[in-house]
């Protein structure tokens, strides 16, 4: 344990935050593929997936949910607005209030995931669905607040387009420039590899896929904390 503890240790800085917010990026394909696939379609971390089906709903005539994408980007801006607050005097990317949020985001992503293998229903209620999405939506505002502190180039955590575009300018076809290509191509795989877990989780149960985020977010909580300890 002390052996693996060095090796963690030995890590730069740098590195361990892009490996970290790396990971938070593959559960967030997973919370959404959940949320979308299996609570309504509501995205918990991409809320521009959010605006654009509020707005295909308000039209009318097309199935699509509107309090649902209205409740979950209330919770997502209230997340990012209480992570933003908590650590507005921060002097480093990542200390103890920065892992009291990652660890806030573990905590409620792991509740929610127990609350409905508990509740054992295969096909939660309409209300039970709002509550986990919007529970689950603040969540990931918290995350993606506290990640944006961390400022890992490309990888907010959330989402990948301003990735994607870096990706496609910067290469080959593009201005040819290169420059964080491996970081990009991995952070879009990363949220790739998070969806096809969470909708293979959804065969099994709705509340796998955000127990399987609430862990994962939990061991990249004590890796970053770790690591903050024997820098500081």
């Amino acid at each position: 344990m002390r052996a693996l503890r060095e090796r963690i240790v030995a890590v730069p800085t740098e590195r361990m935050h892009l490996w970290l917010m790396l990971v938070l990026t593959f559960t967030t394909g997973v919370n959404d593929a959940v949320g979308y696939l299996g609570l309504g379609k509501v995205f918990t971390g991409n809320m521009t997936g959010n605006v654009v089906v509020l707005g295909m709903a308000l039209v009318g005539g097309s199935g699509l949910p509107v309090l649902g994408p209205a409740l979950a980007l209330l919770g997502f801006m209230t997340g990012a607005a209480i992570a933003g607050r908590t650590l507005k005097r921060a002097d480093r990317s990542w200390h103890g209030r920065t892992t009291a949020i990652f660890g806030l985001v573990a905590f409620l992503m792991l509740a929610l995931g127990l609350g409905l293998l508990l509740v054992d229903e295969r096909t939660p209620s309409r209300a039970e669905e709002i509550t986990v999405t919007t529970i689950a939506a603040l969540a990931m505002g918290l995350q993606a607040a506290a990640a944006r502190l961390v400022a890992v180039k490309d990888v907010t955590t959330v989402v990948v387009t301003s990735t994607i575009t870096g990706l496609a300018a910067d290469s080959y076809f593009g201005s040819g420039k290169g420059g964080g290509t491996a970081r990009r191509a991995i952070a879009v795989l990363a949220i790739i590899a998070g969806a096809v877990a969470g909708a293979a989780l959804l065969k099994w149960h709705t509340g796998a896929g955000l127990l399987l985020a609430g862990v994962v977010i939990a061991l990249a909580t004590w890796l970053g904390d770790l690591h903050d300890r024997a820098h500081r």
